[in-house]
């Protein structure tokens, strides 16, 4: 008979293989969103289909289930935070979760919205949401299909199933209750700024930033901050993201604009963050909760960390400036310091999530996730979200869109089939300002630090404290583990507070 060891070396083997084959799906879908001819689309929906069902299979495959049973008495499951427990736990849970989705839902899904992501973009170049209604709602159909396959408890609602996959253990409900509390003290302050009387002058932004010397400052500071282009690349897409295929090869990608600044040099951090995440994850865990991501939501904090509580410090500016200034001395030359950190902190409620400010961004989640919440119910039909868009979005941020690029279509999230997905952006901020703060009691002043160009240090507690767990705590426990205390949205005001109110003049 063989024995527990024996076994669980089974049972990581499957995982793994698994793992292998869907890594191997991540590159075909970064190939898609990088180099593929339009014209490959339908080919690689069928490829990703055909994976993405061969992947369920061996994830799915009976004997994982028994070798769970089997081990689920062993002295291997018996220490809570054990590397072995740890694995075991994790994968039950991904497994149970697996069993209860037909073969052929998970094929479908891939199908679709490999096509719908095309259709996306295309629609999202005309500005055309009709174009892409139908697509959605086939989405819809196939999630809630999803939903109520993997099923969720009897005083909650559909939506926490597609919620669980992303940031699990987590419900509609907390995290509604969560964001609740973040807003209550987000809008007095976006109040406040905006009647500040001292206000940024932002056209220094949307000056000429030709586009190669973005690109090199660019992976200049994703080096800086500890990314390594040996183990990873930067390439081109039209909504940046991160891939990370496995040990040694991380993919980056981010948009240039000639006229404007920010987009790539922030958009290229945030995804460095993602990237640093992935680098640092176990490589001899490939495969395994142990290797693997925490949550979305705690991603999301590495990527919101690097853009935002480090890349728009002014301690980081006052290291990086004078190479930006000669990167783009046309632009920047005359321009100080204290005016050029003011424009990349400048807060105006604006159209675009990705390139929206820190004080506003987690309104762009909060309406995200309350018009999933109701798509995913029913309450809301697919081919009404442009009028329930503009109607929320002129509620909540006082302008209006103009078109569909510039409201409903902007994100891709959606076609591509990533409902419950949206909630840990907002999270995601939360969990960085709660780290961020643990990490400079523990490490002592970061902004000094930051102006000597040291950035290893935090990168270092970051893998030790963060990186290197995988997936030993959920996200929740994480945070108390990190920090000593359990999520709150202090954090982050704190640091909003911080920072805004000085830049604008207000108390």
């Amino acid at each position: 008979m063989p024995s527990p060891n024996d076994l669980y070396s089974d049972l990581i083997a499957r995982v793994t293989k698994a793992a292998l084959l869907g890594s191997c799906s991540a590159v075909l879908g970064w190939d898609r969103e990088t180099y593929m001819p339009p014209g490959g689309n339908e080919h690689r929906a069928n490829q990703l289909s055909l994976l993405a069902g061969q992947t369920h299979e061996w994830a799915t495959d009976p004997r994982i289930g028994e070798l769970l049973n089997e081990l689920s008495d062993s002295a291997l499951a018996d220490a809570e935070d054990s590397d072995t427990a740890v694995n075991l736990r994790e994968i039950r849970r991904s497994y149970e979760r697996s069993v209860k989705l037909p073969q052929k839902l998970v094929e479908e899904i891939s199908r679709v919205t490999a096509l719908a992501q095309h259709h996306w973009a295309q629609a999202r170049s005309d500005s055309d949401f009709s174009a892409f209604a139908p697509w959605l709602e086939q989405i819809v159909k196939l999630k809630q299909e999803e939903a109520a396959a993997v099923g969720f408890a009897e005083d909650g609602e559909a939506y926490d199933a597609l919620l669980d996959e992303y940031e699990p253990g987590m419900t509609s409900r907390e995290v509604a209750g969560v964001f609740d509390a973040l807003r209550s003290e987000l809008v007095p302050l976006l109040s406040d700024i905006q009647g500040a009387s001292r206000q940024p002058d932002v056209s220094i932004l949307s000056r000429e930033y030709a586009v190669e010397r973005q690109a090199e400052l660019g992976r200049e500071a994703a080096a800086a901050i500890g990314f390594d282009f040996e183990k990873g690349r930067l390439d081109v897409t039209t909504h940046p993201f991160c891939s990370g295929f496995g040990p040694g090869d991380c993919r980056l990608t981010t948009r240039y604009d000639p006229a404007f600044f920010s987009s790539s040099f922030f958009g290229t951090l945030h995804e460095s963050g993602h990237g640093l995440y992935e680098q640092g994850l176990r490589a001899d865990a490939f495969g395994t909760p142990l290797g693997s991501a925490c949550s979305l939501g705690i991603h999301e904090s590495q990527s919101r960390m690097w853009e935002n509580l480090v890349g728009r410090s002014r301690a980081f500016w006052e290291h990086f400036y004078a190479r930006t200034q000669t990167a783009f001395p046309e632009a920047l030359g005359t321009t100080s310091l204290d005016d050029f950190h003011f424009a990349i902190n400048a807060v105006t409620p604006s159209f675009i999530r990705v390139e929206a400010d820190e004080v506003t961004y987690n309104l762009h989640i909060m309406l995200r996730f309350d018009l999933e919440r109701d798509l995913i119910a029913g309450r809301v039909a697919a081919a009404d979200i442009p009028d329930v868009w503009n109607e929320r979005f002129t509620a909540d941020f006082g302008i209006t869109p103009e078109n569909d690029a510039d409201g409903c279509l902007q994100d891709v999230h959606w076609s591509a089939g990533l409902f419950g997905y949206f909630p840990t952006y907002a999270l995601g901020n939360m969990y960085a300002a709660q780290f961020f703060q643990a990490a400079g009691e523990q490490l002592g002043d970061l902004d000094e630090q930051f102006r000597r160009g040291e950035f290893a240090p935090l990168l270092a507690w970051l893998r030790q404290h963060i990186h290197e767990h995988g997936q030993r705590f959920c996200a929740s426990r994480l945070v108390e583990v990190v920090s000593g205390k359990s999520l709150s949205n202090q954090p982050l005001m704190n640091q909003l507070n911080g920072r805004f109110r000085p830049l604008y003049g207000i108390a």
